[in-house]
Order: C-alpha cells, then structure tokens, then sequence
C-alpha cells in the first residue's frame, strides 16, 4: 500500500510557515507567533481544499492530510487542546482576565557561601 506524499510545493510552504513561527517566537512570544502560523496554515488548507474540489482528489489528498498534521502540531504547541479554539479566540477582544489574587512570590535569596565549618577569619 502506497501512501502519497504532499507536493513540494505545500512542504516548501510548510516550511516556510515554520520558520516564520520561529522566527516571530523571538520577536513576539509563542502565543502571537503560533497565531499567525495557524492563520496561515488555515488559509492554505482552505485553498487546498477548495482546489480539491474543483479537481480530482488525487495530490490534493496528501496536502491536506500534512496541513492537517502541522496546524494540529501547533496548536499542541500553542497549549490548545485538540477541539478547543486557541487562546486568542476564546477570549474575546476587549476582555481581559482578572489579576490573580495571589501576591507574588519573591526570589530566593541567594545565602551568598557557606564555610563548612570554618570561621570567617583567615
């Protein structure tokens, strides 16, 4: 039994979106930087789709099988659930969540070295 592969030309763009994301990771965090890939991610399905309708299923099949695989994959990375929306959705735009109540844990303090045994003079 055969499975297809995706065209070069959805693994270039796969790819490519990847890189993107780790590129944006830096700049922007992951959160902002899973969203954008997913965005893109989803907008290449949907023509991938789209484009597999209008013709026979043949390549067309693998390409969203991969998509599906990597837009999974980043929403694992993103911390979304499979089925859930990403963050960014289930929040709504102007809404913003409630500071903990908690106060905030201060640092350890460093106990500078300790002298097993010894005096501090020399």
């Amino acid at each position: 039994m055969e499975t297809e592969a995706a065209t070069d030309d959805v693994t270039d763009s796969i790819a490519l979106i990847e890189m993107q994301r780790q590129d944006a990771r830096k700049e922007l965090g992951l959160a902002a930087a899973c969203r954008e890939a997913l965005r893109q991610l989803q907008a290449l399905l949907n023509r991938e789709r789209a484009s597999a309708q209008r013709h026979d299923p043949g390549p067309h099949s693998a390409n969203i099988a991969a998509l599906t695989l990597q837009i999974e994959k980043i929403k694992r990375l993103a911390g979304a659930k499979k089925g859930e929306q990403p963050a960014s959705t289930r929040t709504g735009l102007g809404q913003q969540r409630a500071p903990s109540r908690k106060a905030p844990r201060s640092p350890a303090r460093s106990k500078g070295r300790r002298t097993m045994g010894r005096t501090g003079s020399r």
